[in-house]
This record gives C-alpha cells, structure tokens and sequence, in this order.
C-alpha cells in the first residue's frame, strides 16, 4: 500500500502545482495574453513556425523533454535511498524544473522564438549570447553522439522493440501529409495509429516481425550480433538528419503526438497495475508459486553506497529530467515556442510537460525499488524482494552500467503489466519501445536544436546581423566559409558528421574496429550530467534578467538559479580534483573540456553580476523590424485571437 500511496499521492500533488503555483505563474508573472500574437503565426513558414494545436504540441514537448533521461536518472539515485530520489523529483519538478520550462518557453515567444542562448545577448551582454551558444553546441554535441548509443543498446538487450519503434516512421509520415492537406482533425488517426502499434508489439515475436528483430537486433542482451551499435548510430544519425529538416507538421508532430499517445498509455497501465500488484501482489514468478506482496524493498536512506559519489551535490546531477534538466531550454525555445498559437497554451505545454515527467520519474523509482522486488532474472536465477533489489544495486559498479539502469525500470515496470494478466513477452517488449522511442524523439529533436544553434554561431562569423530565422536577417556573403553553415542543411550535415567522428573513436585502450566503434560518445558522457545542469541555470539566469528588465518578481527563480549554478560547478569541480578523478587519472579530453566549460560559466557569471545592477527596469534593446510582416500593434482583433 506505502507503494500506491506513493504514486496517488504524488499525482494529486502535481494536479495541485498546476492549478496553484502554475496558474499563478501563468496569470500573475507572465501574464499570458489569448490575443497577443505569437511567432507561430507572425513567421509561420509552414516549416518550421507552424501554428499548432496545444495537445499536438504537449505532444512533442513531452517526448522531446523526457528522453530516458527521467528512466536512467532515477533508476540509479535509487542507489541512495528512495526518499532522496523521490523529494528531489517530486519538489525539484515542481518548484525548479517546471518554472525553467515554462519561463523559457514564455521568453522565447515574446523573442520571435529565438533560442534561449540567442536572447541571453540582448537581455545579459553582448559576449554572454556567444557563450551560451557555445555550451549549448558542446552539450547537444554529447546528446547526438550517446543516443544514437542509448537507442542500439535497447534493441540489443530487447530487440522485440525494434519492428514497432520502426513502423512507427511510415505511420506518422502518412498522418502527418494526409492532415496538413486535409486540416483533418489528428486525435483519431492517431487512436487508430495507437492500436496498430500495440498490435505491432503484441506481434513482434511472430513470424516475420520477430525475423525483422532478430536479423537486426540478434539474441536478447547480446551486443553486436545484428547490426553492429556503429551501424545502428549511423542509421539512427541519418535518420535525424531526415526528420530535422523536414516540416515539422511531415514527420515530427505526428510522431510525436502518436509517441505521447502511446506513453501516456503505457504510464496508465503501469499505474493500474501497481495498484493491482498493491491489493493482490505480483504475478507468481514460477508456476508453482503464490503471488508475491508489493513493498519497498530498497532502503529509504543509504548515506554511503560502495564506489558511489557523495549524494551531494551527485544526487542532483545524477536525476536531471526528472527534477530540472537544462536541455528542456532548448525544446522549450528551440521548437515549441515556434509552435504556440495561443499564448495562454503555454502553462499547458511548458509546465504540465514538467509535472508529467515528474510523475513519470516517480513510477521510475517505485518500479526499481517496488517492482523490482516482484521478480528479477539475474545470473539465470530469479530474485525476489531485497535480493533483487541488491542484485541490481549492490554497488556503484553493478549499478552504473546503461543495461543495468534501463533493465531495472523495464523489468520492475513489466512486474507491474503483469500483475494484470499480461504475457511476460508482451510486457518486456511494451516497456522496451517505451524506452526506445523516449529516446528516438530526444534524438532528432537535439538534431533539429543543434542545427539552430550552429546556425545562430555561424551568423556570428557572417555578414548576418541577426538570427537567421528571421526574414529581416540579411543573406550572408557566400564567400564567407562560415555562410554554409547558415543554411539548416549545411548545418544539420555539420552536426551529423562531428557526432558520427565522436561515436567512432574507440573506448580508450581498444582498437577501432567496426565492433569497437559506436560507444566514443562514453568518452564525453562524465561531462554531460554537470553541462546539462549547467545549461538549466544558465536558462534560469535568463529568465531572471529578462523578469528583473521589466521590473517583476524574481526571488522565486533567482534561488533556482544560483542552486543551479552553483551545484553544477561543485560537481565539475569535484570530478577534476578528486583522488582519483579525471585530473589524478590524466583523462586530459575530460579535464580541458570540464575546466573550459568552469571557466565559461564562471566568464557568464561574472558578465551578469557587472549588469545587474543596470539592468532592472531598463529593458532590452528591441529586435529589429520583421520585412514583410504585418506588425502585431496593427492586426486586427481576428487576426489575434486564438
């Protein structure tokens, strides 16, 4: 019961948030206006400014943001107990992650949609938008190189999720085209695209659907005996590339939308089924044995797990999605603030994506510390109770692997489906694409983001004065070598390439070969924890010079702001200088990259405390004119409302 009390409780806390803290932020702070125009409508291109149905863009907003971030965070704080794991998710998600999210979103609309690292030049200083440009290509550098990875390694531990992660692609293309030249309504499509994904993984250990896994993925958890992860990355890059120039009504929203449908789905029958494995217990794990109780078999508080890190300032590292993650800036003002077409739709998509994944955090933990404890396969012996739990976390070591994290969460969560009756092969599959395709829509949608922030540094180095997606941005001068990179293919080709050449290198001490390459985006992972975190309280610093520029209250994000500032750099710190950190074992590529990104925060910092003082009621310099484009004091009433 402690179990489903838990995750009632944690829901009815999130339904709270939003209508309380989130309506006040939505109406008091942001003052969010139903006529005010917004960039989707203003610079619609049918491209990539289309305006959008706010349920289509939660939609994307949600699966873009989670990622497995909210799967494998979670699944490994859990090492120091649940309650740490479960207060940072369930406050951090509503009191920091949710404001980060929804404040970006809120900034990058009333800025044309530019990205939150393009506005940070005219709301901080000239040199900080340059700066934060420059985190932020080095961060979604990281995301491209290790998803690619993140993705292979699910199809390799479960490659029943492969045919239904890739029917998928057809099914949105198809609804995607079929929509945007009928203006047809997607709920239905995408109900009936639903059901013929479940059919698809109901039947993906048939015939030829499990021929297709088989030949693709091989045996169950063993690496590289269908397509190698190498081959996986550079299918999976290319197919990033694809979705992130394309419209993004052809392939990313349908997908997406159809993802979200499908997740929010599955979320439902986890929660159903905890709530069954509460009252009756767990399916029997042999066919002899009674149902197993539902309890919390991980310790509440566990201070010092053997070769862990310290749980401060680690835990608030190691959980990012879930509680707050810096990437969501980039969703927030990369994609969906060029979708908005209300204003007032942006408490919805912003801060209810946050709380969602909040709770979805919240089922990652009780899946690995409840669920867990239903039945775990280890060593061809299954483990019930805390044998299970210690199975899987007995040490930093056995709990730090990708394929320990992901299985925790995907056999405790499948404990739960069967817990209803459903077949072991159906659930392990089920969670399996769950995870997979988290990931997928993670992946192309940091394409899409990189390609606009190669694009904003090129036009640093051009003869383009403004942001390139704006129509009054002057042509660069062709003969400029940076002009190319301008353009959304050859910057989308730029950033394919780099995170091709990252995932290629060999783990150090390991020859290239096509059975080593594919896992060189392990070699930069140690940094991405602290620059994601990083790139969150840089996000938030913006947000608070832009509130502190029009005179509003700001001590509810300056907090978040310095927390996040400060955690982040403790945590680089900590990682370079300790016995036996990347400094004592002389990894030199993490040691120059953690000190150059310390010393641009610290640059970034030093650039805000000297404008601070100047900056509040003065606002910033405005944007230049839109060529072309009504301007928004001139519409009419129709052409404003929502």
């Amino acid at each position: 019961m402690p179990t489903l009390t838990i995750a009632l409780g944690a829901l009815v806390l999130y339904l709270i948030a939003y209508n309380t803290y989130g309506k006040w932020l939505a109406g008091k702070i942001f003052k969010l206006d139903s006529e005010a125009t917004v960039p989707s409508v203003a610079l619609n291109d049918d491209k990539d400014y289309v305006p959008t149905d706010k349920g289509i863009i939660f939609g994307h907003h949600f699966t873009s943001i989670a990622g497995t971030g909210p799967i494998v965070g979670p699944a490994l704080a859990v090492i120091w107990g649940w309650v740490p794991a479960l207060l940072w998710v369930l406050f951090g998600s509503i009191l920091i992650g949710a404001v980060h999210d929804f404040g970006s979103l809120v900034v990058s609309m009333r800025n044309r949609g530019q990205t939150v690292g393009d506005i940070a030049g005219r709301i901080l200083t000239k040199r900080t938008r340059l700066l934060f440009l420059s985190i932020l290509f080095m961060a979604l550098t990281i995301v491209l190189a290790i998803f690619g990875l993140v993705i292979a390694n699910v199809f390799d531990l479960y490659p029943s999720a492969i045919f239904p992660c890739l029917v998928q692609i057809p099914i949105a293309i198809i609804i995607g085209i079929t929509l945007h030249r009928k203006g047809a309504n997607i709920l239905i499509p995408s109900i009936i695209a639903l059901a013929m994904m479940y059919v698809s993984i109901i039947f993906s250990n048939w015939g030829i659907f499990h021929a297709v896994n088989y030949t693709l993925g091989g045996e169950p958890g063993v690496l590289n005996d269908g397509l190698s992860l190498f081959a996986w990355v550079l299918v999976l890059l290319v197919y990033s590339y694809v979705a992130s120039v394309l419209p993004v009504w052809t392939l990313l929203q349908p997908r997406d939308f159809i993802n979200s449908l499908q997740l929010l789905s599955a979320l439902a029958l986890v929660v159903l089924g905890l709530g069954v494995a509460a009252f009756l217990g767990g399916a029997p794990v042999a066919a002899e044995a009674g149902r197993t109780s539902l309890e919390i078999v991980a310790p509440a508080f566990r201070w010092a797990p053997e070769g862990a890190p310290w749980i401060f300032p680690f835990l608030f590292i190691t959980i990012a999605c879930g509680a707050i993650s810096g990437f969501h800036c980039l969703v927030s003002s990369g994609t969906s603030s060029k979708q908005i077409k209300c204003e007032t739709d942006a408490q919805f998509v912003g801060y209810g994506s946050m709380l969602t994944e909040g709770f979805l955090a919240t089922l990652v933990i009780l899946a690995c510390v409840a669920g867990l404890g239903l039945g775990a396969a280890v060593g061809g012996e299954v483990l019930t109770g805390a044998a299970a739990y210690e199975a899987r976390y007995a040490s930093w070591v056995t709990a730090q692997g990708l394929g320990a994290k992901i299985g925790a969460f995907i056999e405790g969560s499948a404990n739960f489906l069967r817990a209803l009756g459903l077949p072991t092969t159906f659930s392990v599959a089920l969670m399996g694409v769950f995870v997979a395709t988290f990931a997928a829509t993670t992946l192309d949608t940091a394409c899409r983001l990189q390609r606009y922030v190669i694009q904003e540094l090129a036009s640093t180095f051009t003869a383009q004065g403004n942001p390139v997606d704006l129509p009054s941005s002057p042509k660069p001068n062709s003969l400029n070598p940076f002009a190319w990179l301008t353009n959304k293919h050859g910057a989308t080709i730029f950033a394919i390439i780099l995170a091709c050449f990252i995932a290629a290198i060999p783990l150090p001490g390991t020859p290239w070969g096509w059975e080593s390459a594919g896992m060189g985006g392990l070699i930069l992972w140690p940094l991405f924890g602290a620059t994601n975190q990083l790139l969150g309280g840089l996000a938030f610093l913006v947000i608070t010079f832009w509130m502190w520029r029009r005179n509003l209250p700001v001590f509810f994000v300056a907090i978040p702001t310095v927390f996040m500032l400060l955690l982040p750099g403790l945590a680089m710190g900590v990682e370079l200088f300790k016995p036996n950190g990347w400094l004592a074992l002389q990894q030199w590529h993490l040691v120059f990259i953690g000190l150059a990104t310390v010393a641009l925060e610290i640059w970034m910092i030093s650039e805000a405390l000297i404008a601070w003082p100047k900056a509040k009621g003065v606002l910033e310099p405005a944007l230049p004119p839109l060529v072309g484009v009504m301007d928004t004091e001139s519409q009419t009433e129709g052409d404003r409302s929502c």
